[in-house]
């Protein structure tokens, strides 16, 4: 099981962190569309997204910041909460998107359309990335339930690795044989929010969204079922049947969100594990607080990858990246083995 820690002291109340840390999500929506090669001030903005005249800032803003902005906030929650409710669901530290296998799943269902399909926008292949997603998720339980034991988190974990790299080398091996492919979604494949419109927010939108809402509702099943199957069991839980909604959850919130972003990796392994050091194992709690703190850092991480090397821009996902891959380290060496 995973042990969290409480806050030290007296511990605040849940409903005023959640206003702050929604607070911090405004503060950081309206510095990722103040910065940039442009630099815009706070009237401007308030300007372009009211009353909008044509200028060149207020079509920054309205045509490239707030997209990419909204797309960010909706994505880093999807990547977040996927990852807390495979987390809570399998009482696995290392549970994730990237780490079992689905982003890899969806990214190379995406690859192989605009392989077979021909090039074509995001718009088209969403369903793919959803299809990828799913048949990713099946496989990684399949071969982490196989053998004496079910499925452990170390099989699991180890099963997704397994997975992750074999999918991650056929995706390269198509993209080397079509190089026009490459050349149209590489930088998706990075991990990437920049160049999205608003078309593309607006179509994935509804799937999140559901996938959101769904895991709230389902925060008081997912804290029995981290307590172990049989404690659920015990109190009367459907097990099967919740399992397999979560599931569903999960691919609505990683598909959709790799989809629209591309492959984005450790959000969904490090925001439920800087969620739960503030709160207890309320699930009610934690879903929300990961979908608003896996904004936050999703919407930073986009604002530092502007700023790093201008006027050029590096992928957010190789900035996530820097973070996680430390924490992954972490994780693999004390909680795991703990």
């Amino acid at each position: 099981m995973i042990r969290v820690s409480h806050w030290p002291g007296k511990r605040l109340s849940p409903l005023l962190g959640f206003g702050l840390a929604a607070a911090t999500l405004l503060i950081c929506f309206g510095v990722s569309l103040a910065l940039g090669s442009v630099q815009i001030d706070l009237n401007t903005i308030l300007t372009a997204l009211l009353a909008a005249d044509g200028s060149r800032e207020h079509l920054i803003i309205r045509t490239i910041r707030l997209p990419r902005a909204l797309i960010a906030t909706l994505v880093g929650a999807s990547l977040a909460v996927a990852g807390a409710i495979m987390q809570g669901l399998t009482r696995n530290p290392l549970a994730s998107p990237g780490i079992l296998g689905i982003n890899a799943g969806a990214a190379l269902a995406v690859v192989l359309a605009l392989f077979g399909l021909g090039s074509g926008s995001l718009l088209s292949h969403t369903g793919f990335a959803f299809l990828g997603a799913g048949l990713a998720a099946l496989s990684v339980y399949g071969l982490g339930s196989a053998g004496r034991g079910g499925p452990t988190p170390l099989k699991l974990t180890l099963a997704g690795a397994a997975l992750t790299a074999f999918l991650s080398s056929v995706t390269t091996g198509i993209l080397i044989l079509n190089q026009q492919t490459l050349e149209e979604i590489r930088f998706w494949l990075a991990g990437s929010i920049a160049g999205r419109d608003l078309q593309l927010f607006w179509q994935t939108l509804p799937f999140m969204a559901v996938g959101l809402m769904g895991a709230f509702l389902l925060g008081r099943q997912i804290t029995t079922l981290s307590l172990g199957e049989e404690t659920a069991q015990g109190l009367g839980q459907e097990v099967g049947r919740i399992k397999g909604i979560a599931a569903g959850i999960v691919v609505l919130l990683a598909g959709g969100a790799v989809s629209v972003a591309g492959p984005i990796g450790f959000i969904g392994l490090i925001v439920p594990h800087c969620v739960r050091f503030f709160i207890r194992t309320d699930y009610r709690w934690i879903l929300p607080f990961s979908a608003v703190v896996g904004a936050i850092v999703l919407l930073c991480a986009d604002v530092g990858a502007r700023l790093l090397i201008p006027p050029q821009e590096v992928p957010v996902g190789v900035m996530t990246g820097l973070v996680g891959a430390p924490f992954f380290v972490y994780l693999a060496r004390w909680k795991v083995r703990r």
